[in-house]
């Protein structure tokens, strides 16, 4: 079984980087995912992630960032939405850089009336001219491609590994909750969340991380609804336990759960409470 490390979809505080960290050690987290998802908050940035990785490295905590949602490939037209968010993942990558941060996530768009081949075909193009755009700034990370809770949408899990497969340098990110949601309540055994995880170690590189988002859900017409708190649903924790322990590759979870109580009853049957 390979380590995992666990912390929250968010820090714990805006005020300065020593507070974050230590919020995160004295609640026993070792993982934490920079949330930018609706938009740039920190000030004097470079200088905030810097300091913050600082912190995190010396604490054993790995961090990751959570791009703003508007922020993704695959437009139709190279136009201000595409330029705005290629502008977005260009800043989120500095911003990683500076943290020291494992990996980007980021939501892998819209089918925009196309095909699905055709939108993932536009994704890949456009997140490959992006990273030459990285390249050129000293910006390379590992970008982390989020599986999406709705199925009409770009965004399954096929599409996930798809892109994941075709760019070596994007990994897949895998949400449970929203493949529960989308699944109608399927994740409950541990051959399940098994499965899934085997998927995704055939395309990560040797040592990568699974990087998992994880909580309880509530969803209809399989897609989802809103995260609940832990055990207002039917996702548990104990088959992700099972499952991960069957791998040797090490693992990062994310809670997405509304709460704090939630974040340590999953962090008890993940990683215990010691």
């Amino acid at each position: 079984m390979g380590e995992i490390r666990y912390g929250p979809s968010g820090l714990p505080s805006r005020e300065s980087p020593e507070e974050a960290v230590a919020i995160l050690v004295e609640r026993g987290y070792t993982a934490c995912e920079v949330d930018f998802a609706s938009g740039f908050w920190m000030k004097d940035e470079y200088a905030w992630a810097t300091r913050l990785g600082e912190l995190a490295r010396d604490a054993g905590i790995a961090l990751s960032i959570h791009a703003p949602i508007a922020a993704f490939m695959g437009h139709v037209e190279r136009d201000q939405k595409h330029r705005r968010a290629t502008g977005m993942l260009d800043h989120s990558a500095g911003v990683a850089v500076a943290c020291g941060a494992e990996l980007i996530v980021f939501h892998p768009g819209f089918l925009l009336g196309r095909t699905r081949e055709n939108a993932l075909d536009a994704v890949v193009e456009q997140l490959a001219e992006l990273r030459e755009r990285l390249e050129a700034k000293g910006r390379v990370v590992p970008f982390g491609i989020e599986i999406m809770g709705r199925v009409r949408e770009l965004g399954t899990a096929e599409d996930v590994f798809a892109v994941a497969t075709r760019l070596p340098w994007v990994r897949p990110v895998i949400d449970f909750a929203h493949l529960h949601a989308v699944t109608d309540g399927a994740f409950i055994t541990t051959e399940a969340f098994t499965g899934v995880l085997a998927l995704a170690d055939e395309v990560l590189e040797p040592g990568a991380p699974f990087h998992i988002h994880f909580s309880d859900i509530a969803y209809a017409n399989r897609n989802e609804t809103k995260h609940l708190s832990y055990g207002e649903g039917t996702l548990r924790a104990e088959p992700l336990a099972e499952a991960l322990a069957r791998f040797d590759r090490p693992s990062t979870v994310i809670t997405e759960s509304p709460d704090e109580e939630s974040h340590q009853a999953i962090r008890s049957v993940l990683v215990g409470t010691a």
